[in-house]
């Protein structure tokens, strides 16, 4: 398993991007600033983007394993190597997500706990509605770790 920093040309790796986040627009708005690592296992089974939120704040803005490569510690490795990466560098590491019954237990399981909500942000920032699981998601739930 190896983990590398993508520094150009991002957008090859789109259709996993997009697996976590299903707006194009809403991707563009953070990876020219973001810094991108990929996971790789006999090729690439999961990306991480994350951005400089100011104030010792370190925001996982995209994560991303290939669906018949999760479940088997990928994503939990990328978190555990940014957290060790950015260690003493930023004071926390915070993500944002649907309120979904996949993703808040995963990220619980990393060690994240529950910090604020952002009511209504992804009726009002896609243009389509998005479910998970079934369930709308409306509000963005923001978790926290401190590093």
């Amino acid at each position: 398993m190896k983990i590398r920093e993508i520094k150009e040309n991002k957008k090859e790796f789109l259709s996993l991007l997009l697996l976590a986040d299903e707006q194009e627009n809403m991707i563009d708005q953070y990876i020219d600033r973001g810094i991108m690592y990929v996971l790789e296992d006999d090729g690439v089974q999961c990306e991480c983007v994350v951005t400089d939120e100011g104030n010792g704040i370190l925001e996982i803005k995209n994560i991303a394993t290939k669906p018949e490569s999760q479940r088997m510690g990928y994503g939990k490795a990328l978190i555990e190597f940014i957290i060790a990466k950015y260690k003493g560098k930023h004071s926390v590491l915070q993500v944002g997500t649907g309120d979904s019954p996949l993703t808040i237990p995963f990220y619980e399981n990393c060690g994240f706990t529950r910090s604020h909500c952002v009511k209504n942000f992804f009726t009002d920032h896609y243009d389509h509605p998005i479910y998970e699981c079934g369930k709308q998601l409306v509000d963005m739930i923001y978790l926290q770790r401190k590093l």
